[in-house]
């Protein structure tokens, strides 16, 4: 039997809520979920459709009727087209409360717990704050030139960015240049992606590091143009030429990447593929605040999992008597144990452990803790919950990047083994995007 064919008949609709990814919702007249792109809560558009699917429709907006009265004028020319954000078209402050909202439900509905107190969101600079990314790059042969940016919305293609408001401004300015570099090498069809990555201004150049990724050897005219690159940005160049472990610099040669956390006298060193958290003046609000959260006392021990490089690990050691760190990736452990040594922090242990796997004849498992602190990756920390003996700790703090397995973790926590969700709220490390951060307290009842 064929398939009915999509109906791209243009029609108006009432939006009711905003999606965890930013688009408005709908109900078409039978009752259906239709997830509009571009429309806010509280509008009237006229919605076109591009996809459909059992349980739910896809449209765009073609025409906002009756606006919110929180729709603002975006700053960048290019939203709607690139994919980098979805919610810029939203004041600030509803955007916050919008990722709050999406805390909410995820709580109540897969985890069934709600916190005894909602704690104030976290914010920060809304815009020019992004200092870790990946661009794409893509070689459009039929327009004759070579594109540099995110990813559209439509996932297959590349956005033609003049310029982008969410990154720092550095980097937001040599995007055209980026293009037109890139353009102008041999290389310019086998080269899919640009890495940046910024820290402090060091003397030989001014802390930002750019990967370039090239899928075949570069000849000496490219390698000379990205080296002329570097010099003239006073931006560090390094080539990835294949996986991880292949990049190496290019100019200068031994390119010093760090940046420090002055409230902790704590510098951290890092390469230029390492996770470190995007925004920086957020994430110093964040280790202030989870700190806090754990009342950490002198006489502590505290147990970091999911340290990564010790952002959070070092500056607890500048408090308690004692932390330990366990990091799944062997190359983060090493550069967190660099860390600590180069800040004289001899209380900190780190161990490379996967988190994901039985740890329990583990040596740092059986040790005593006061506090537990977690910041796991997306799939949360269920496996090393499980694994815990949790009645040793007094106190619990969770700092998520996806909310649905905080909650599903919470429930966990709460209804399995009997601790209280007590605080909870959100922090707007991605202002503009959809993406919620979110931070929760837990302690004995």
């Amino acid at each position: 039997m064929a398939r009915k064919r999509l109906d791209q008949t243009p029609f108006e609709v009432d939006v009711l809520n905003l999606t965890h990814d930013g688009r408005g919702v709908a109900r078409l007249p039978d009752g259906k979920a239709l997830f509009v792109t571009g429309a806010l809560p509280g509008e009237q558009v006229v919605a076109q459709r591009f996809a459909r699917s059992r349980s739910f429709d896809e449209a765009v907006t073609l025409e906002v009727l009756r606006a919110s009265e929180h729709r603002i004028t975006p700053r960048c020319p290019h939203f709607g087209t690139c994919g980098g954000c979805v919610l810029q078209h939203l004041d600030a402050e509803q955007q916050i409360l919008a990722k709050e909202r999406v805390l909410r439900e995820n709580f109540e509905r897969i985890g069934h717990v709600t916190p005894k107190r909602w704690m104030a969101p976290m914010v920060d600079r809304a815009w020019g704050y992004r200092r870790k990314g990946r661009f794409s790059v893509k070689r459009v042969e039929k327009k004759g030139k070579t594109l540099v940016g995110f990813r559209e919305r439509d996932p297959r293609f590349v956005a033609e960015l003049q310029e982008c408001h969410t990154v720092i401004e550095p980097i937001a300015a040599i995007i055209p240049a980026l293009a037109q570099l890139v353009d102008g090498m041999d290389a310019r069809s086998t080269m899919p992606q640009i890495e940046f990555i910024a820290g402090d201004p060091r003397p030989e150049f001014d802390g930002i590091a750019l990967v370039f990724r090239h899928l075949q050897p570069l000849i000496e005219s490219d390698v000379a143009a990205l080296l002329a690159f570097g010099q003239q940005h006073r931006m560090a160049i390094f080539l990835q030429p294949g996986g991880n472990d292949s990049v190496h610099p290019l100019w200068p040669e031994a390119p010093a990447l760090s940046f420090r956390l002055e409230d902790w006298d704590i510098e951290l060193k890092f390469r230029p593929l390492d996770f470190i958290q995007v925004n920086a003046g957020l994430n110093r609000t964040m280790i202030a605040r989870t700190l806090e959260l754990l009342d950490v006392q002198p006489d502590d021990r505290v147990l970091d999992l999911f340290c990564g490089l010790g952002n959070f690990t070092l500056p607890l050691a500048r408090r308690v008597r004692e932390v330990v760190g366990v990091e799944g990736e062997a190359g983060l452990v090493a550069r967190a144990k660099e860390n600590a040594v180069h800040n004289g922090l001899l209380n900190a242990q780190l161990h490379a452990a996967d988190l994901t796997q039985d740890q329990r004849s583990a040596s740092w498992m059986r040790q005593g803790f006061d506090k537990l602190l977690l910041d796991p990756p997306r799939s949360g920390a269920i496996d090393v919950l499980r694994q815990l003996p949790l009645e040793r700790f007094k106190r619990i703090v969770y700092v998520s990047c996806h909310p649905a397995s905080l909650a599903r973790d919470a429930g966990y926590l709460v209804n399995e083994r009997g601790w209280t969700l007590s605080d909870a709220g959100v922090m707007d490390m991605f202002p503009q995007t959809a993406h919620v951060e979110s931070i929760a307290l837990f302690e004995k009842r």
